[in-house]
């Protein structure tokens, strides 16, 4: 069986994939990489690879995403499958970057639990901004990461390079899924991606905004392991999996 390795966005830890991993085991070991060693994303992707497995199906959520394709450009010939949770392939716009590093500002001044507790409400779908199981979920993440996690990561995603160029190129089995309502890296961005990736599989997932994996584990574990079944009957680019 392949092992499966798992990328964490920012200000996330191992339990934003918690039912993944539960779902996922019995199609290969599952692990979930650490994103807290390293200052910029070629950094954190190098260190990610050092542990990682010979070969082994990848699958990355918002900044995770990021780190995939800096996995992909470092290691392309380790990575048998791709799967790619609300993220985008563009870089940081001005705005963006300005947003960022104002937010870094604030948490340095201000409450970092009022600054998480404001960030919940803006990543989840509006039907999920009083669920407090997602909210806790969310609290115990980014307090576990911490302000000077979250300020490192937020400067590696501000560098990061434009991953657009390198679709085409991707030729492996690959899933791009986004929540329909995700207010960070909206469907379109997940469309283009989805167009530009040979063969890639298109799944929006209803009722969902940015964290996809807690908002709806079901749907989006329904797609990864569809992919991975999918996958496991034939060779896929001579692939054998």
């Amino acid at each position: 069986m392949t092992p499966i390795l798992l990328v964490p966005g920012l200000l996330c830890t191992a339990e934003i994939f918690a039912p993944q991993m539960a779902a996922l085991w019995p199609y290969g070991p599952v692990t979930v990489a650490s994103t807290l060693e390293g200052d910029t994303l070629p950094e954190i992707a190098a260190n990610i690879l050092a542990d990682a497995p010979p070969r082994f199906a990848l699958a990355g959520i918002s900044m995770g995403g990021y780190i995939c394709f800096e996995i992909l450009r470092q290691a392309p010939e380790r990575v048998v499958r791709l799967a790619l949770l609300d993220t985008t392939a563009r870089p940081d716009t001005p705005e963006q970057t300005a947003q960022r590093r104002a937010l870094i500002a604030l948490s340095r001044k201000a409450s970092f639990r009022t600054i998480l507790a404001q960030m919940f409400t803006t990543l989840v779908h509006p039907a999920h901004r009083r669920n407090t199981h997602l909210r806790d979920v969310q609290m115990r993440m980014g307090l576990a990461v911490g302000i000077e996690g979250m300020a490192r990561q937020q400067a590696a995603i501000i560098a990061r390079l434009d991953s657009r160029p390198d679709l085409p190129g991707i030729a492996i089995p690959t899933l791009v899924l986004v929540g329909d309502k995700d207010p960070l890296t909206p469907p379109d961005r997940a469309e283009e991606m989805a167009a530009c990736i040979p063969g890639a599989r298109l799944v929006i997932v209803p009722d969902c905004g940015h964290i996809s994996t807690l908002e709806q584990p079901e749907a989006v574990n329904r797609a990864l392991i569809d992919r991975l079944t999918l996958l496991g009957r034939k060779p896929i680019n001579g692939i054998p999996i």
